[in-house]
């Protein structure tokens, strides 16, 4: 059975990246949405094993949705993708409960090695 995977950015530029750096070999269901708002309501519906998050997005930005979805599921495996890796910010997702941070721009090692970690791949 494939594995549901939700991206969750506002760049459908960042998204195809993001879906070009996937392990190939590994059978993946993914789901999209543009921003936080959308992502926690996708995250509702699909119920994904991992969710690939950015944080710099219109309407509610990552820190928000990440907050949001462990309030849903505790055990949501979130993946943050971003490109300000300031200390700061780290420290907030992890303390949201983020299961490991990817800097931007993704390579498909850093992404396997996400998914590795997390027990998808």
């Amino acid at each position: 059975m494939p594995k549901k995977l939700l991206i969750v950015d506002d760049s459908p530029v960042s998204r195809a990246i993001i879906k070009k750096c996937l392990p190939e070999g590994h059978d993946f269901e993914l789901f999209e949405a543009e921003d936080g708002q959308q992502g926690l309501e996708k995250f509702k519906e699909v119920k994904p094993d991992a969710t690939l998050l950015d944080l710099t997005m219109p309407v509610m930005d990552g820190f928000e949705a990440l907050e949001e979805i462990k309030k849903v599921d505790s055990g949501a495996q979130v993946i943050v993708l971003t490109a300000d890796i300031q200390p700061k910010a780290y420290e907030t997702v992890m303390g949201l409960g983020a299961a490991m941070v990817v800097p931007k721009p993704p390579s498909s090692e850093s992404i396997a090695d996400g998914l590795s970690k997390i027990g998808l791949i």
